[in-house]
């Protein structure tokens, strides 16, 4: 099963998500209300909140119970993404204008709190504690992965370990999260709950590292934001760490990229050069590898949910995530 027969079975499941997105963002403050509406379009294939339905879908599938959970962690997900893009001065995100393109910072961050707190109260709607748990873990999780980034902006001695813990709280907890939510709302048991969000765990990691692949390797175009933005924010991420640490390139070009990792304010040609000697490399081949052992770890803990036609969507769900890349 590939991914697009996934997306094309749960597209009216999703549409219902859709939909909720849409009323919880209709806010009375036209110009901020058409921002948001326009970031939640421009949302992709909702893999958050598909996942929350997927890992209900092999128990006790109720619609009802599972769509304001699942809109709630895709309003969890956006918020985070308002407060991303405050810190990094980001002026597009998903090829759209962000919030703090045109709104002053005190305003954008309000905002960011709104979504927060309306991402929150769409999770306690379920009126089920242990949903509000995860939800809670979940939020603590992104703060962490944040401010991890902050205090190791522009070091070039980040660690793998320092890098995994980074991307847990950033992206992968939110997706194990996801998992943990529709297993819980679907009955499952202790043991299958636990498999599911060690899944979305793994699924989440595999899903960063592609994501730090893209944005050296693609363009503006693809990713919705300048290519090599990582690198200009001097944040490190995967192939940038194994191109330095691993001494993939010459002395003249590991003397680039630490320089544009490092400075404050890189030239626009600096940063070109540094993201084309990576590209050149062998480093985002071998950040890919490492996307493809944390999928296999994801599809081993599929092993433990009931066979049948939504494990195998996961599966393929799992393998999507690295795929993308090519």
């Amino acid at each position: 099963m590939d991914f697009g027969t996934v997306l094309e079975a749960m597209r009216p499941d999703l549409k219902r998500v859709e939909d909720r997105l849409l009323e919880e963002t209709a806010l009375e403050y036209p110009l901020v209300g058409d921002i948001l509406r326009g970031l939640i379009g421009a949302g992709g294939k909702r893999l958050r909140p598909l996942l929350v339905l997927l890992a209900a879908r092999a128990f006790n599938y109720d619609l009802d119970r599972l769509v304001p959970a699942a809109a709630g962690i895709e309003l969890l997900h956006t918020a985070s993404l308002i407060h991303d893009d405050s810190i990094d001065h980001a002026e597009l995100r998903r090829g759209q204008p962000t919030l703090n393109s045109v709104l002053p910072p005190e305003v954008v961050i309000m905002v960011g709190d709104y979504m927060f707190a309306r991402s929150a109260m769409l999770a306690a709607s379920t009126m089920n504690p242990r949903v509000l748990a995860v939800f809670a873990n979940c939020l603590g999780s992104i703060c962490d992965g944040q401010l991890r980034e902050i205090f190791a902006a522009r070091r070039a001695d980040v660690s793998l370990d320092d890098y995994q813990r980074r991307i847990y709280g950033k992206t992968a907890a939110l997706f194990a999260g996801s998992a943990e939510i529709g297993a819980i709302l679907g009955d499952a048991t202790d043991k299958e709950i636990d498999a599911l969000r060690r899944y979305g765990g793994h699924l989440g990691m595999a899903f960063q590292i592609v994501d730090d692949v893209l944005d050296l390797r693609e363009s503006t175009d693809h990713i919705g934001k300048p290519a090599g933005h990582d690198l200009r924010q001097g944040t490190v991420t995967l192939p940038t760490m194994l191109f330095l640490q691993n001494r993939l390139g010459d002395a003249s070009s590991l003397a680039l990229v630490e320089h544009v990792l490092t400075e404050s304010a890189p030239g626009d040609h600096e940063v070109a050069a540094a993201v084309l000697a990576i590209r050149r490399s062998g480093a985002i081949e071998q950040a890919i590898e490492l996307a493809w052992q944390y999928v296999e770890q994801a599809r081993e803990a599929l092993e433990a949910i009931p066979e049948g036609e939504t494990r195998d969507m996961l599966a393929a769900l799992a393998e999507h995530a690295v795929e993308r890349h090519y």
